[in-house]
């Protein structure tokens, strides 16, 4: 996975202001439910009463609860109003939210006992009606019986025989103190919440007291929250938009520079590395493989990066409300969990099949389609056709089993969610109604544990996708460790060599993943001036000798030299600057004739590009075109013949004026006639170059200064025509099964008659 990471250090900015973006789309997330529990608990159950502590209070509410205080608390209770000698009415004298909720924090549970005392659910808690005692100037001890009334009486009595069953010591000087205990541990058993929610009850009843309008303070309540919500949800789809709008921008890049660095390494390669990727395989990893990355890196900026930022906040919000509930989470989370680790283990084997596959597809497809005319030829359409249905049907089998186990997964999370859901609902009802949860707090808490198992659904959904780009990125990262076999060593010769004498001393050379020489102790000179022929039977070895020198091999022993230097002494560029190297299998690109002819020479004008086509005996069929020199030339050459093609393959060598030319039977496909006006063209505009042939006909290399027999990759004979023939046996058999009895006698005769 950490190939995929990599990936990203270059665009390490954009990833930050990701991060940042999400940490505020997360704050917004997961404000909401806290804004719909205040919506319900507050707005709607407490008539849009936000704190414990009330903002106004009547003189008799402030002195009830005051009897209730210990000394330091009586210092802040009465620091903490002033008294409106106009309204008669104490008021909050710091209504901030930091001084209020520290208020709150102090005196709520004190408000919610004084509630409980003078109400009646107060009274049902202990059996007995306490609602007409004046609790401000209690005093047990200053009580006189004899100056009450049978009622007050009978009611006096019922209190002090309900507080001493209670345990509280009537003659106790601190019998407020202690009444207030015997309160607090009756109501240690509630949660925070509920404590709170029973002092706004205190808190609503002062306000109808002192004239509030409960249904402004309410209906502004639910305004001024709907608003916050609606500001939250606009600032969540804006920061998710520009984090899509960063996220594509990132992964576009990544898959850019990814492209371009595989392109940069592939064309760098020898072929000893391209023999070891094959072609489909090199396809699939720029394609499909950069595809691949490019997509997960939008979910990974997107989805990976958010979830565990929502889930760890969740985490963090839901445990303040005490609901008692949070082992159902960490349930959820576990069978999660469970679920991701047997799903990646199962599937995450058969994605690396399905990259391998999916370069057999691609290998078995491209093969068809390059041999479309020998297949219809041979009539071996059905069979290729079963061919490509086993690869097709050997990837789509495994696509259907990994796609089949991560279908199952949804359904699964799913339930689990809704089961999650339900199990919340149950425990929760059970709270709501002992009294120590409120609905709004349950229906907080049930979003909460949807925000974090969605987290952890977000992980997994990815975890389908992060296997595959994990592959993907293994398989380009491969191919970019890959070392190259033919580099510059340190200080490599750039300036180009004064000769162009090519010296093979005793060079020999077996592939990399080959066992036995392909080329044994090879020694000759091919000087300027002179064309050195290298002939021999399929498979002697004739191709890789000339591809040695171009270095797309390096020799295994001995070395190969230009101008007196090493090939390997040379930088790349200036040794390969020097040839003009037409190869075996002529290729042409998508463009123009004009275009292929000045591939080697970007700068040529239009007169060398004339030259070049005519010394290659190409003027002629391009100057019959409609559009000569601007005539097209589709992929490949498709659109020309097999001679044309080589001629242009010709012509793009001569049009670069090289030092030497290297022709890998490059005339095969010529007739007689142009072969003969094509060598008598070349040997005037390389008179002064060196020129290596490689010829399967020897009427092509009768004249050449030099000519090498190879047998099984070993020189057997070096001369001249006319001296091979008589000292070369191999040779001689080969001139005889070409010519005619005349041609052969002629050629010997030194008159060339073919």
């Amino acid at each position: 996975m950490r190939n995929i990471f990599r990936n990203l250090k270059t665009y390490w900015h954009f990833v930050v202001l990701i991060l940042v973006l999400l940490f505020v789309q997360a704050y917004c997330d997961l404000s909401l439910p806290d804004y719909t529990s205040s919506l319900i608990d507050v707005g709607i159950a407490n008539t849009g009463i936000e704190h414990a502590v009330p903002e106004y209070l009547t003189e008799s509410g402030f002195h009830e609860i005051e009897v209730f205080l210990t000394e330091e608390e009586k210092k802040d209770w009465a620091a903490a109003y002033a008294y409106d000698e106009k309204s008669g009415y104490y008021i909050l004298i710091s209504a901030e939210d930091g001084v209020w909720d520290s208020l709150d924090e102090e005196f709520a549970q004190v408000i919610a006992i004084v509630y409980t005392m003078t109400s009646q659910q107060g009274a049902e808690l202990e059996g007995m009606d306490m609602t007409s005692l004046d609790y401000s100037n209690m005093d047990m001890s200053a009580i006189d019986p004899t100056q009450m009334s049978p009622e007050q009486l009978e009611q006096l009595q019922k209190v002090q025989q309900a507080l001493a069953d209670m345990g509280v010591d009537m003659a106790s000087d601190t019998l407020m103190l202690d009444i207030r205990n015997v309160f607090e541990e009756n109501l240690a058993s509630l949660g925070d919440s509920i404590i709170r929610s029973m002092a706004k009850q205190f808190t609503r009843e002062q306000y109808v007291l002192c004239g509030i309008d409960l249904d402004k303070l309410q209906t502004d309540y639910l305004w001024s929250t709907g608003a916050k919500m609606l500001g939250m949800a606009l600032i969540m789809a804006l920061t998710a938009i520009l984090v899509g709008f960063l996220a594509s921008r990132t992964a576009a890049g990544v898959g850019r520079d990814l492209r371009s660095r595989v392109f940069r390494k592939v064309i760098g390669f020898s072929n000893a590395e391209l023999d070891r990727f094959s072609t489909a395989s090199l396809i699939t990893r720029s394609t499909n493989d950069v595809q691949q990355i490019q997509f997960v890196t939008v979910m990974l900026l997107r989805m990976v990066l958010y979830a565990p930022i929502l889930a760890i906040g969740g985490i963090i919000n839901v445990r303040q409300y005490e609901s008692g509930m949070s082992w159902i989470i960490v349930l959820a989370i576990a069978l999660v969990m469970c679920l991701i680790a047997v799903l990646l283990i199962i599937a995450m084997p058969k994605f690396k099949i399905m990259q391998i596959l999916v370069d057999k597809v691609n290998l078995v497809a491209r093969e068809i389609l390059t041999g479309i005319p020998v297949i219809r030829a041979f009539g071996r359409e059905k069979r290729e056709e079963e061919r490509f249905d086993d690869a097709n049907s050997s990837l789509t089998r495994v696509m259907l089993f990994t796609n089949r186990t991560m279908s199952i997964m949804m359904p699964i999370l799913m339930l689990m969610m809704n089961g999650v859901s339900v199990l919340i609902i149950w425990v929760a009802s059970q709270r709501i109604d002992s009294g120590v949860l409120e609905v709004g707090a349950m229906t907080a808490f049930i979003t909460y544990s949807m925000l974090i198992i969605m987290g952890f659904l977000m992980l997994t959904m990815v975890s389908i996708m992060l296997p595959r780009a994990g592959v993907a990125a293994d398989r380009i990262q491969e191919l970019l460790d890959t070392e190259m076999t033919i580099v510059d060593k340190d200080g490599a010769i750039q300036a180009a060599p004064a000769d162009a004498a090519v010296c093979f001393d005793h060079v020999s050379f077996k592939y990399p993943d080959g066992g036995e020489n392909v080329l044994t102790d090879i020694h000759f000179t091919a000087k300027p001036g002179q064309i050195t022929a290298i002939i021999g039977r399929t498979g002697c070895g004739k191709s890789t000798m000339v591809k040695l020198i171009p270095r797309f091999f390096d020799v295994t022993e001995g070395s190969i030299s230009i101008g007196g230097m090493d090939v390997r002494d040379y930088s790349i560029e200036t040794l390969r600057a020097q040839i003009g190297y037409v190869p075996q299998k002529a290729v042409l690109f998508s463009g123009d004739i004009n275009s292929n002819i000045a591939y080697g020479a970007p700068n040529a004008s239009e007169k060398d590009i004339e030259e070049a086509a005519a010394i290659a005996q190409a003027a002629d069929f391009i100057e019959e075109k409609a559009d000569g020199y601007q005539s097209a030339i589709s992929q490949g050459g498709t659109n020309v013949s097999g001679g044309q093609k080589q001629r242009l393959s010709i012509a793009r060598a001569i049009a670069r004026h090289p030092k030497i030319y290297i022709f890998d039977d490059s005339f095969s496909a010529l007739d007689f006639k142009t072969d003969t006006a094509l060598r008598k063209a070349l040997s005037e505009k390389t008179k002064d170059a060196t020129v290596i042939i490689v010829a399967q006909r020897v009427s092509t290399i009768l004249n050449a200064d030099q000519i090498i027999v190879l047998e099984d990759g070993k020189m057997i004979g070096r001369g001249t025509h006319r001296e091979l023939v008589e000292s070369c046996e191999e040779y001689k058999q080969i001139a005889q099964s070409q010519l005619s009895e005349t041609e052969f006698r002629a050629s010997i005769a030194g008159k060339e008659e073919c």
